[in-house]
Protein backbone atom coordinates (compact mmCIF):
# COMPACT_ATOMS: atom_id res chain seq x y z
CA UNK A 1 0.00 0.00 0.00
CA UNK A 2 1.29 3.34 -1.17
CA UNK A 3 2.39 5.84 1.88
CA UNK A 4 1.25 9.82 1.51
CA UNK A 5 4.52 12.37 1.69
CA UNK A 6 3.63 13.18 4.99
CA UNK A 7 3.71 9.87 6.06
CA UNK A 8 7.03 9.67 4.34
CA UNK A 9 8.57 12.78 5.61
CA UNK A 10 7.72 11.94 8.71
CA UNK A 11 9.11 8.67 8.80
CA UNK A 12 12.17 9.04 7.47
CA UNK A 13 13.07 12.13 9.58
CA UNK A 14 11.64 10.68 12.77
CA UNK A 15 14.56 12.30 15.23
CA UNK A 16 13.87 16.14 13.69
CA UNK A 17 14.25 18.94 16.35
CA UNK A 18 10.93 21.10 16.77
CA UNK A 19 11.74 24.75 16.87
CA UNK A 20 11.12 25.10 20.96
CA UNK A 21 13.34 21.86 21.09
CA UNK A 22 15.57 23.70 19.15
CA UNK A 23 15.74 26.97 20.92
CA UNK A 24 15.77 24.53 24.32
CA UNK A 25 19.34 23.61 23.49
CA UNK A 26 20.55 26.81 22.25
CA UNK A 27 19.92 28.19 25.42
CA UNK A 28 21.51 25.43 27.24
CA UNK A 29 24.54 25.58 25.30
CA UNK A 30 24.79 29.46 25.93
CA UNK A 31 24.01 28.59 29.63
CA UNK A 32 26.54 26.35 30.04
CA UNK A 33 29.15 29.20 28.02
CA UNK A 34 27.76 32.06 29.56
CA UNK A 35 25.83 31.22 32.95
CA UNK A 36 22.97 33.71 34.03
CA UNK A 37 24.92 34.89 37.08
CA UNK A 38 28.36 35.55 35.27
CA UNK A 39 29.04 38.66 34.01
CA UNK A 40 31.42 39.73 31.42
CA UNK A 41 32.91 42.72 29.87
CA UNK A 42 32.23 43.75 26.55
CA UNK A 43 33.68 46.64 24.39
CA UNK A 44 32.18 48.22 21.46
CA UNK A 45 31.47 51.35 19.50
CA UNK A 46 28.51 53.10 19.96
CA UNK A 47 26.31 52.32 16.86
CA UNK A 48 22.86 53.99 17.96
CA UNK A 49 21.39 54.51 21.57
CA UNK A 50 17.89 55.03 22.23
CA UNK A 51 16.77 56.78 26.11
CA UNK A 52 13.62 56.62 26.44
CA UNK A 53 13.53 59.19 29.30
CA UNK A 54 9.70 59.98 28.06
CA UNK A 55 9.01 56.13 28.37
CA UNK A 56 9.36 53.61 30.79
CA UNK A 57 12.88 54.62 31.31
CA UNK A 58 14.80 52.00 29.61
CA UNK A 59 17.89 52.99 27.30
CA UNK A 60 18.53 51.13 24.17
CA UNK A 61 22.14 50.51 22.55
CA UNK A 62 23.52 49.17 19.29
CA UNK A 63 26.98 48.11 19.87
CA UNK A 64 29.48 47.28 17.14
CA UNK A 65 33.38 46.43 16.84
CA UNK A 66 36.13 49.50 16.55
CA UNK A 67 37.85 47.93 13.74
CA UNK A 68 34.56 46.53 11.63
CA UNK A 69 32.14 49.85 12.48
CA UNK A 70 32.56 50.88 8.96
CA UNK A 71 31.77 47.69 7.13
CA UNK A 72 28.84 46.52 5.70
CA UNK A 73 28.24 43.35 7.29
CA UNK A 74 29.52 44.41 10.82
CA UNK A 75 28.34 42.30 13.56
CA UNK A 76 25.96 44.51 16.19
CA UNK A 77 25.20 43.15 19.71
CA UNK A 78 21.89 44.85 20.96
CA UNK A 79 21.83 45.96 24.76
CA UNK A 80 19.33 46.53 26.65
CA UNK A 81 19.73 48.73 30.23
CA UNK A 82 16.47 48.14 31.91
CA UNK A 83 15.39 51.10 33.70
CA UNK A 84 16.47 50.10 37.74
CA UNK A 85 20.23 49.96 36.15
CA UNK A 86 20.23 53.13 33.51
CA UNK A 87 18.45 55.77 36.15
CA UNK A 88 21.40 55.78 38.54
CA UNK A 89 24.17 54.94 35.52
CA UNK A 90 22.55 58.37 33.68
CA UNK A 91 23.22 60.61 36.69
CA UNK A 92 26.70 59.34 36.80
CA UNK A 93 27.40 60.00 33.95
CA UNK A 94 25.95 63.24 34.37
CA UNK A 95 27.74 64.09 36.94
CA UNK A 96 31.07 63.18 35.26
CA UNK A 97 29.99 65.57 32.15
CA UNK A 98 29.79 62.65 29.83
CA UNK A 99 26.73 61.97 27.38
CA UNK A 100 26.94 58.81 25.33
CA UNK A 101 26.83 59.51 21.30
CA UNK A 102 27.47 57.63 18.42
CA UNK A 103 31.05 56.73 17.82
CA UNK A 104 31.75 56.68 21.61
CA UNK A 105 33.95 53.43 22.21
CA UNK A 106 32.62 51.72 25.44
CA UNK A 107 33.25 48.97 27.65
CA UNK A 108 29.72 47.60 29.41
CA UNK A 109 29.86 44.73 31.72
CA UNK A 110 26.42 42.67 31.96
CA UNK A 111 24.93 39.16 31.22
CA UNK A 112 23.92 37.56 28.02
CA UNK A 113 20.25 36.88 26.80
CA UNK A 114 18.59 35.27 24.49
CA UNK A 115 15.03 36.76 23.33
CA UNK A 116 13.11 33.42 22.16
CA UNK A 117 10.61 35.14 20.05
CA UNK A 118 12.71 36.57 17.60
CA UNK A 119 15.80 34.16 18.72
CA UNK A 120 17.71 37.41 19.21
CA UNK A 121 20.93 36.89 21.26
CA UNK A 122 21.46 40.45 23.46
CA UNK A 123 23.24 41.75 25.96
CA UNK A 124 21.61 42.89 29.82
CA UNK A 125 23.92 45.92 30.51
CA UNK A 126 24.65 46.37 34.48
CA UNK A 127 27.56 48.51 34.63
CA UNK A 128 29.48 50.68 32.31
CA UNK A 129 33.16 51.47 33.07
CA UNK A 130 32.98 55.23 33.57
CA UNK A 131 36.81 55.39 34.15
CA UNK A 132 38.11 54.50 31.19
CA UNK A 133 35.29 56.72 29.14
CA UNK A 134 37.07 59.32 31.76
CA UNK A 135 39.94 58.49 30.48
CA UNK A 136 39.06 58.38 26.77
CA UNK A 137 37.21 61.97 26.72
CA UNK A 138 40.41 63.28 28.61
CA UNK A 139 42.82 61.94 25.73
CA UNK A 140 40.59 63.26 23.26
CA UNK A 141 40.42 66.62 24.72
CA UNK A 142 44.19 65.75 24.81
CA UNK A 143 44.88 65.55 21.62
CA UNK A 144 42.21 67.96 20.54
CA UNK A 145 44.52 70.94 22.29
CA UNK A 146 47.44 69.59 21.21
CA UNK A 147 46.53 69.23 17.42
CA UNK A 148 45.71 72.95 18.01
CA UNK A 149 48.28 74.11 18.96
CA UNK A 150 50.39 72.68 16.26
CA UNK A 151 48.25 74.17 13.63
CA UNK A 152 48.82 77.23 15.85
CA UNK A 153 45.00 77.85 16.56
CA UNK A 154 44.74 77.68 20.40
CA UNK A 155 46.20 81.16 20.64
CA UNK A 156 45.56 83.01 17.23
CA UNK A 157 42.36 84.60 18.16
CA UNK A 158 43.58 85.34 21.78
CA UNK A 159 46.51 87.53 19.41
CA UNK A 160 43.48 89.69 17.84
CA UNK A 161 43.59 92.91 19.65
CA UNK A 162 39.89 93.81 21.35
CA UNK A 163 38.67 97.17 20.85
CA UNK A 164 38.97 99.67 23.55
CA UNK A 165 35.01 100.27 23.53
CA UNK A 166 33.48 96.77 22.34
CA UNK A 167 30.07 98.56 21.64
CA UNK A 168 28.85 96.19 18.60
CA UNK A 169 28.57 92.43 20.28
CA UNK A 170 27.68 89.67 18.33
CA UNK A 171 25.83 87.14 20.67
CA UNK A 172 25.97 83.52 20.03
CA UNK A 173 23.46 82.08 22.82
CA UNK A 174 19.85 80.46 23.29
CA UNK A 175 17.20 83.11 23.84
CA UNK A 176 15.41 83.34 26.64
CA UNK A 177 17.81 81.22 28.60
CA UNK A 178 18.97 82.36 32.01
CA UNK A 179 22.57 83.06 31.00
CA UNK A 180 20.98 85.05 27.73
CA UNK A 181 19.04 87.51 30.02
CA UNK A 182 22.16 87.83 32.68
CA UNK A 183 24.36 88.77 30.26
CA UNK A 184 21.98 91.31 28.22
CA UNK A 185 20.89 92.63 32.02
CA UNK A 186 24.85 93.53 32.40
CA UNK A 187 24.63 95.54 29.29
CA UNK A 188 21.07 97.38 29.18
CA UNK A 189 21.81 98.06 32.82
CA UNK A 190 24.92 100.04 32.12
CA UNK A 191 23.65 103.01 30.00
CA UNK A 192 25.92 102.66 26.99
CA UNK A 193 24.73 102.12 23.59
CA UNK A 194 25.97 98.68 23.39
CA UNK A 195 24.75 96.97 19.76
CA UNK A 196 23.72 93.61 19.85
CA UNK A 197 23.20 91.28 16.88
CA UNK A 198 21.89 87.78 18.03
CA UNK A 199 22.24 84.73 16.46
CA UNK A 200 20.98 82.53 18.37
CA UNK A 201 21.87 78.67 19.21
CA UNK A 202 21.38 75.33 20.63
CA UNK A 203 23.74 75.46 23.63
CA UNK A 204 23.43 71.47 24.55
CA UNK A 205 22.44 67.97 23.31
CA UNK A 206 23.89 66.23 20.22
CA UNK A 207 22.97 68.86 18.04
CA UNK A 208 24.33 71.91 19.98
CA UNK A 209 27.91 71.68 18.73
CA UNK A 210 27.10 71.75 15.14
CA UNK A 211 24.47 75.10 16.00
CA UNK A 212 27.44 77.08 18.10
CA UNK A 213 29.93 76.29 15.27
CA UNK A 214 27.17 77.61 12.93
CA UNK A 215 26.36 80.83 14.70
CA UNK A 216 30.04 81.97 15.34
CA UNK A 217 31.02 81.43 11.49
CA UNK A 218 28.04 83.62 10.57
CA UNK A 219 28.70 86.36 12.65
CA UNK A 220 32.78 85.85 12.19
CA UNK A 221 31.53 86.18 8.21
CA UNK A 222 30.80 90.07 8.91
CA UNK A 223 34.20 91.11 10.94
CA UNK A 224 35.87 93.83 12.16
CA UNK A 225 33.88 96.17 10.33
CA UNK A 226 30.72 95.67 11.91
CA UNK A 227 31.28 93.71 15.16
CA UNK A 228 33.86 94.23 17.91
CA UNK A 229 33.54 91.38 19.60
CA UNK A 230 31.59 87.90 19.55
CA UNK A 231 30.42 86.57 22.82
CA UNK A 232 29.29 83.10 23.16
CA UNK A 233 27.43 82.63 26.78
CA UNK A 234 25.76 79.33 28.55
CA UNK A 235 24.12 79.14 32.03
CA UNK A 236 25.57 76.76 34.94
CA UNK A 237 25.08 73.36 34.11
CA UNK A 238 26.12 69.59 34.93
CA UNK A 239 29.06 68.97 32.79
CA UNK A 240 27.24 66.48 30.03
CA UNK A 241 24.64 70.15 29.74
CA UNK A 242 28.40 71.44 29.02
CA UNK A 243 29.89 68.95 26.91
CA UNK A 244 29.12 71.27 23.60
CA UNK A 245 31.91 73.44 24.34
CA UNK A 246 34.70 71.02 24.17
CA UNK A 247 33.44 69.83 20.95
CA UNK A 248 35.87 70.27 17.67
CA UNK A 249 33.69 72.00 15.57
CA UNK A 250 33.15 74.66 18.46
CA UNK A 251 36.61 74.74 19.22
CA UNK A 252 38.00 75.11 15.78
CA UNK A 253 34.81 78.01 15.17
CA UNK A 254 35.89 80.39 17.94
CA UNK A 255 39.75 79.36 16.86
CA UNK A 256 39.75 80.62 13.06
CA UNK A 257 37.38 83.62 13.83
CA UNK A 258 37.94 87.06 12.40
CA UNK A 259 37.08 88.76 15.45
CA UNK A 260 37.79 88.15 19.21
CA UNK A 261 35.61 85.85 21.08
CA UNK A 262 34.72 85.83 24.89
CA UNK A 263 33.03 83.26 26.55
CA UNK A 264 30.85 83.19 29.51
CA UNK A 265 29.78 79.95 30.24
CA UNK A 266 28.83 79.03 33.59
CA UNK A 267 30.63 75.95 34.59
CA UNK A 268 32.32 75.47 38.29
CA UNK A 269 34.82 72.65 37.05
CA UNK A 270 37.98 73.27 34.57
CA UNK A 271 37.88 75.26 31.68
CA UNK A 272 36.34 74.22 28.71
CA UNK A 273 37.99 73.96 24.93
CA UNK A 274 35.94 76.85 24.21
CA UNK A 275 37.40 78.75 27.06
CA UNK A 276 41.11 77.92 26.24
CA UNK A 277 40.80 78.68 22.25
CA UNK A 278 38.87 82.04 22.98
CA UNK A 279 39.79 85.57 23.44
CA UNK A 280 39.27 85.71 27.10
CA UNK A 281 37.27 83.23 29.12
CA UNK A 282 35.13 84.66 31.80
CA UNK A 283 33.19 82.27 34.65
CA UNK A 284 29.46 83.36 33.95
CA UNK A 285 27.58 84.95 31.46
CA UNK A 286 27.03 87.94 34.30
CA UNK A 287 30.64 88.32 34.42
CA UNK A 288 31.53 88.69 30.90
CA UNK A 289 28.85 91.07 30.52
CA UNK A 290 30.10 93.05 33.31
CA UNK A 291 33.80 92.73 31.76
CA UNK A 292 32.00 94.54 28.77
CA UNK A 293 30.87 97.52 30.71
CA UNK A 294 34.03 97.37 33.14
CA UNK A 295 36.16 98.09 29.65
CA UNK A 296 33.69 100.32 28.41
CA UNK A 297 33.39 101.65 31.16
CA UNK A 298 37.21 102.28 31.36
CA UNK A 299 37.60 104.53 28.35
CA UNK A 300 34.81 106.42 29.15
CA UNK A 301 36.17 107.83 32.16
CA UNK A 302 39.73 108.16 30.49
CA UNK A 303 38.44 109.73 27.22
CA UNK A 304 35.28 111.53 28.41
CA UNK A 305 34.35 111.99 32.44
CA UNK A 306 38.03 113.03 33.43
CA UNK A 307 38.87 114.93 30.40
CA UNK A 308 35.14 116.64 30.61
CA UNK A 309 35.76 117.12 34.55
CA UNK A 310 39.34 119.05 33.79
CA UNK A 311 37.74 121.17 31.58
CA UNK A 312 35.33 122.23 33.80
CA UNK A 313 37.56 122.53 36.31
CA UNK A 314 40.10 125.03 34.24
CA UNK A 315 37.11 126.53 32.68
CA UNK A 316 36.03 127.22 36.22
CA UNK A 317 39.23 129.06 36.87
CA UNK A 318 39.56 130.33 33.77
CA UNK A 319 36.11 132.47 33.99
CA UNK A 320 36.52 132.97 37.86
CA UNK A 321 40.68 134.45 36.43
CA UNK A 322 38.70 136.38 33.71
CA UNK A 323 36.45 137.72 35.65
CA UNK A 324 38.72 138.77 38.22
CA UNK A 325 40.83 140.77 35.11
CA UNK A 326 37.04 142.14 33.80
CA UNK A 327 36.30 143.89 37.30
CA UNK A 328 40.06 145.37 37.04
CA UNK A 329 39.43 146.41 33.50
CA UNK A 330 36.26 148.07 34.46
CA UNK A 331 37.48 149.74 37.37
CA UNK A 332 40.23 151.57 35.02
CA UNK A 333 38.35 152.21 31.92
CA UNK A 334 35.82 154.06 34.66
CA UNK A 335 38.31 155.74 35.98
CA UNK A 336 39.64 156.84 32.73
CA UNK A 337 36.27 157.80 31.44
CA UNK A 338 36.25 160.26 33.86
CA UNK A 339 39.40 161.58 33.29
CA UNK A 340 38.95 161.83 29.96
CA UNK A 341 35.60 163.68 29.76
CA UNK A 342 36.41 166.51 32.53
CA UNK A 343 39.71 166.77 30.37
CA UNK A 344 37.16 166.97 27.04
CA UNK A 345 34.69 169.63 28.86
CA UNK A 346 37.46 171.71 29.68
CA UNK A 347 38.88 171.62 26.21
CA UNK A 348 34.91 172.16 24.51
CA UNK A 349 34.70 175.01 26.91
CA UNK A 350 38.36 176.49 25.96
CA UNK A 351 37.23 176.43 22.19
CA UNK A 352 33.80 177.23 23.52
CA UNK A 353 34.96 180.84 24.60
CA UNK A 354 37.33 181.05 21.72
CA UNK A 355 34.60 180.43 19.38
CA UNK A 356 32.35 183.20 20.94
CA UNK A 357 35.60 185.60 21.15
CA UNK A 358 36.18 184.86 17.14
CA UNK A 359 32.60 184.54 15.96
CA UNK A 360 31.69 188.18 14.80
CA UNK A 361 34.82 188.82 12.85
CA UNK A 362 34.46 185.31 11.11
CA UNK A 363 31.17 186.28 10.36
CA UNK A 364 32.11 190.31 8.91
CA UNK A 365 34.83 188.03 6.94
CA UNK A 366 32.36 185.46 5.30
CA UNK A 367 29.43 188.32 4.70
CA UNK A 368 32.24 190.90 2.90
CA UNK A 369 33.83 187.54 0.95
CA UNK A 370 29.82 186.68 -0.38
CA UNK A 371 29.34 190.50 -1.61
CA UNK A 372 32.60 190.12 -3.52
CA UNK A 373 31.40 187.27 -4.80
CA UNK A 374 28.17 187.97 -5.24
CA UNK A 375 29.67 191.38 -7.69
CA UNK A 376 31.90 188.86 -9.82
CA UNK A 377 28.78 186.49 -10.36
CA UNK A 378 27.05 189.27 -13.01
CA UNK A 379 30.02 190.13 -15.10
CA UNK A 380 31.48 186.22 -15.82
CA UNK A 381 27.30 185.06 -16.50
CA UNK A 382 26.91 187.94 -19.13
CA UNK A 383 30.44 187.04 -20.71
CA UNK A 384 29.48 183.40 -20.51
CA UNK A 385 26.42 184.16 -22.29
CA UNK A 386 28.07 185.93 -24.96
CA UNK A 387 30.42 183.47 -26.04
CA UNK A 388 27.54 180.73 -25.80
CA UNK A 389 25.79 183.30 -28.38
CA UNK A 390 28.80 183.59 -30.63
CA UNK A 391 29.01 179.57 -30.69
CA UNK A 392 25.72 179.34 -31.42
CA UNK A 393 26.12 181.59 -34.56
CA UNK A 394 29.00 179.83 -35.89
CA UNK A 395 27.41 176.13 -35.49
CA UNK A 396 24.05 178.05 -37.65
CA UNK A 397 26.33 178.89 -40.45
CA UNK A 398 28.05 175.45 -40.37
CA UNK A 399 24.89 173.50 -40.75
CA UNK A 400 23.94 175.96 -43.62
CA UNK A 401 27.15 175.01 -45.74
CA UNK A 402 25.87 171.28 -45.50
CA UNK A 403 22.00 172.07 -46.24
CA UNK A 404 20.82 169.91 -49.56
CA UNK A 405 18.48 172.49 -50.68
CA UNK A 406 22.10 174.77 -51.23
CA UNK A 407 23.92 172.58 -52.34
CA UNK A 408 21.55 171.57 -55.16
CA UNK A 409 21.23 175.52 -55.91
CA UNK A 410 25.20 175.00 -56.51
CA UNK A 411 24.13 172.61 -59.62
CA UNK A 412 24.81 169.75 -57.57
CA UNK A 413 21.98 166.43 -57.84
CA UNK A 414 20.93 164.04 -55.41
CA UNK A 415 20.31 160.21 -57.33
CA UNK A 416 17.77 158.23 -55.42
CA UNK A 417 15.78 154.69 -56.22
CA UNK A 418 12.35 154.01 -57.06
CA UNK A 419 11.92 153.63 -52.93
CA UNK A 420 13.65 156.70 -52.21
CA UNK A 421 17.18 155.40 -50.82
CA UNK A 422 20.39 157.15 -52.03
CA UNK A 423 22.39 155.64 -54.39
CA UNK A 424 26.28 155.58 -53.00
CA UNK A 425 27.76 153.51 -55.50
CA UNK A 426 27.25 151.77 -59.35
CA UNK A 427 27.96 148.69 -58.34
CA UNK A 428 24.26 148.82 -56.34
CA UNK A 429 22.31 149.39 -59.59
CA UNK A 430 21.28 146.84 -62.54
CA UNK A 431 20.31 147.14 -65.78
CA UNK A 432 16.37 148.52 -66.00
CA UNK A 433 16.26 149.53 -62.25
CA UNK A 434 14.34 153.52 -62.35
CA UNK A 435 16.40 156.09 -60.93
CA UNK A 436 15.02 159.39 -59.00
CA UNK A 437 16.85 162.73 -60.11
CA UNK A 438 16.51 165.49 -57.67
CA UNK A 439 17.92 168.84 -59.33
CA UNK A 440 17.22 172.57 -57.28
CA UNK A 441 13.97 173.04 -59.47
CA UNK A 442 12.41 169.36 -59.49
CA UNK A 443 13.02 165.67 -60.26
CA UNK A 444 13.86 163.29 -63.38
CA UNK A 445 12.82 159.56 -63.38
CA UNK A 446 15.15 157.42 -65.34
CA UNK A 447 16.17 153.61 -66.20
CA UNK A 448 19.56 152.00 -66.45
CA UNK A 449 20.70 151.00 -69.75
CA UNK A 450 23.81 149.86 -68.91
CA UNK A 451 26.57 149.54 -65.69
CA UNK A 452 30.36 150.08 -65.52
CA UNK A 453 31.85 149.94 -62.59
CA UNK A 454 35.05 151.37 -62.52
CA UNK A 455 38.23 149.20 -61.17
CA UNK A 456 39.67 149.38 -57.40
CA UNK A 457 42.65 150.90 -58.55
CA UNK A 458 41.14 153.72 -60.27
CA UNK A 459 39.39 154.67 -57.79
Amino acid sequence: MARGPDELLVGEHADALSIAALYDQVELALARAFPRRRSIWVRGEIQHIADQRAGRGHCYIDLVDPESSRARQAPVLRVKCWQSAWAPLRATLAREGITLAPGMVVVLRGTLDFYRPKAEIGFILTELDVTALLGRLAAQRAALLQALEAEGLRARNRSLPTSAVPLRIGLVASPGTEGFRDFLGQLESSGFAFEVQLAPAQVQGRAAPGALATAVHRLSALGPGLLDVIVVVRGGGSKADLAAFDAEPVARAIATATVPVWTGIGHTGDESVADLVANRACITPTECGRELVHRVGEWWDAHVRHPAATVGRCATDTLAALQHGHDGARERLTAMARHLLDRQSELVDRRGAAVARCAPRVVEDASALALARAARVGPLALAHLDRSHEQLVGLRRLLAAYDVDRQLERGYTLTMDERGRVVRSAAALAPGNTLVTRFADGTARSAVASVAVAPKEAI
